[in-house]
């Protein structure tokens, strides 16, 4: 419930207007202040901020439009702008507000004067009905229109379930109509996915009641953002390179040991036909009436957490400065955006903003969540050790310069804000506190003006492990230099599978590590910065088409559960239509 305590109750109120306070005092929710936003339509927008012709647009009612990828490769010849990218600490039930600060950010260089794009992920069905909430942002810094965009949108995520489901039927069918293919039923990796939290389909089996329905055999469901599909969507160049990694997808093994791909059962032409609009971006705006690309939304703890490669690529084309986030702390979703995505779309980021807040830092230090109000500055001081680590791994590990963004809170004491601007001032960081929540652009102007400077440095950008080491030392880089691990371990069966997919000729793929987001170890519980762990492999999967090898790590899922409370128990809808309850 960290989004709903953090948002809905009051973040920065002592900055509200008056006529925007209920009676009850408390600030707006964020969906009511969606709601009263003065949207302008977005065929003009696109055509007077972005010189995007008309005709390269199609529009999804008043306030959403895909650009066509036609117009978008026609942009290839400009200059790019500077590419910022937003991470965070590592997340706690007290909130962060990472997506936030990347619109408020994404305003105040607006504001500025410099032509700035955001560029997010799609939130998931999944989590907004959950225990995560929408992702939108929150207060005044938010992309609109809120509900489409925590909800539908423009059917992405639904085009790449089916894209996805279609090639489970395709196997299954094929398996029941002879098994040409010689699929050893006991080996089919490919699972089904859909865009609900729901634990029971983790582990399944079908193809009961008879001959008729079907082959028996175990299968699962993962959710939608763990799809390899959404991966290959989110790492695609053109219709053309989707379709090629679709078809690249490994589904299952022969008897023989032999792969199984997506084309071999003439599977990618139709799945490329589901995703061929999918592969569009999404523009949308902020509520300061800014461009947005929201496009692709794979989870930074199951997956590679970052937007599509075509929206930043579009973007950077389009503008002088854009400002982009990789999900969860620096740990994960930064360290995948820099290994998997910046190295295989050619990308360089200029600088790096961390967010943190005085609340999720003293939480780290020990504090419990029912004291997080009071000033104490022992706990602050023991949970920054959380916010150094992940600095070290952006200055360090990527080679990044870095500001701090202390999203305020209207608790926040002066004293706690000095003490983290005096200790990161000595370690050569600006802490810069904003108020993006609650005043919108003008909140992060400092912050903006910063990386602004930080953008004029030259950029010492690199990875954190070469292509030519294995897939072992790769996993055990990442365990060592960014979770402080002391080592990594797997059992025998999964060593052998990750050297006999090193030995297929995959060691050249990057990893794209599935692990706990609350903790630099696989522990959710260990907070702050624990170092000297061993980061256990639990199960390696192949994705061919995104071409990455996934290790999943200690106890995390790729099909989430559902909380005591779910965060659907809040969301309703007047007899008018009015959605409420969203956040």
């Amino acid at each position: 419930m960290a989004a709903r305590s953090f948002y809905r109750h009051g973040l920065n109120n002592m900055s509200a207007k008056p006529s925007e306070v209920s009676k009850a005092g408390s600030f707006p929710s964020n969906i009511e202040i969606a709601q009263r936003g003065k949207l302008k339509p977005i065929i003009p927008l696109a055509t007077e901020r972005l010189g995007i012709p008309e005709d390269s647009l199609e529009p999804y009612g008043h306030y959403k439009a895909k650009i066509s990828l036609e117009y978008l490769a026609s942009l290839k010849d400009r200059p790019d702008g500077k590419l910022i990218l937003v991470t965070a600490i590592s997340p706690t039930p007290a909130g962060e507000g990472k997506t936030t600060t990347t619109v408020g950010l994404g305003d105040a260089l607006n504001q500025l004067g410099k032509r700035a794009i955001v560029c997010l992920r799609e939130p998931a069905l999944g989590p907004v009905f959950g225990v995560k909430g929408g992702a939108a942002g929150g207060g005044y810094s938010q992309v609109v229109p809120m509900e489409d965009i925590n909800l539908h949108f423009t059917g992405d995520f639904a085009a790449i379930a089916l894209a996805n489901n279609l090639l489970a039927a395709l196997i299954d069918n094929h398996i029941q109509q002879g098994n040409a293919l010689g699929f050893d039923v006991r080996r089919v990796t490919w699972r089904r996915v859909v865009d609900v939290n729901d634990r029971a389909l983790r582990n399944i089996v079908i193809g009961l009641g008879g001959t008729a329905h079907g082959v028996p055999r175990e299968d699962g469901f993962d959710i939608v953002v763990a799809s390899e599909v959404m991966a290959i969507l989110c790492l695609s160049t053109s219709i053309k390179d989707l379709k090629e990694r679709l078809g690249s997808i490994v589904v299952g093994y022969r008897g023989d040991g032999q792969p199984i791909r997506a084309r071999d059962l003439k599977a990618h032409g139709a799945m490329t036909a589901l995703l061929k609009t999918a592969l569009a971006p999404n523009l949308v705006q902020t509520l300061e009436n800014n461009p947005a690309f929201i496009h692709g939304g794979p989870f930074a703890n199951i997956a590679h957490g970052c937007n599509s490669v075509i929206a930043t690529r579009s973007a950077l084309k389009l503008a002088d400065f854009v400002v982009t986030e990789a999900g969860f702390g620096a740990d994960l979703g930064a360290e995948k955006f820099v290994d998997i995505k910046c190295r295989k779309a050619g990308l360089k980021p200029s600088a790096a903003v961390v967010v943190a807040t005085i609340r999720a830092l003293k939480y780290h230090g020990g504090m419990e969540l029912a004291d997080l109000k009071n000033e104490n500055l022992e706990a602050l001081e023991k949970g920054a050790v959380n916010l150094e680590r992940h600095i070290d791994n952006v200055r360090n590990n990527y080679g990044l310069h870095c500001v701090v963004a202390i999203n305020r809170r209207a608790e926040d004491t002066d004293r706690e804000i000095k003490q983290l601007i005096d200790r990161f001032a000595a370690k050569g960081v600006r802490v810069v506190a904003a108020t993006h929540f609650a005043d919108g652009g003008k909140g992060a102007l400092e912050l903006g003006r910063e990386v602004v400077r930080l953008c004029e440095q030259p950029s010492g950008f690199h990875f954190v492990y070469e292509d030519g080491a294995s897939l072992w030392d790769k996993m055990k880089a990442i365990a060592t230099k960014i979770y402080h691990a002391a080592d990594i371990t797997a059992d025998a069966k999964v060593r052998a599978q990750i050297k006999q997919l090193q030995d297929a000729g995959y060691g050249h793929y990057p990893v794209c590590v599935a692990k706990t987001q609350y903790s630099f170890s696989t522990d959710p519980k260990l907070r702050g910065a624990p170092e000297g762990h061993v980061v256990g492999i639990r199960e390696v999967r192949l994705a061919a088409g995104a071409e990455f090898v996934i290790m999943i790590c200690g106890d995390v899922m790729t099909m989430p559960g559902l909380p005591k409370v779910p965060a659907a128990d809040s969301i309703d809808v007047d007899d008018n239509g009015k959605i409420t309850g969203l956040f």
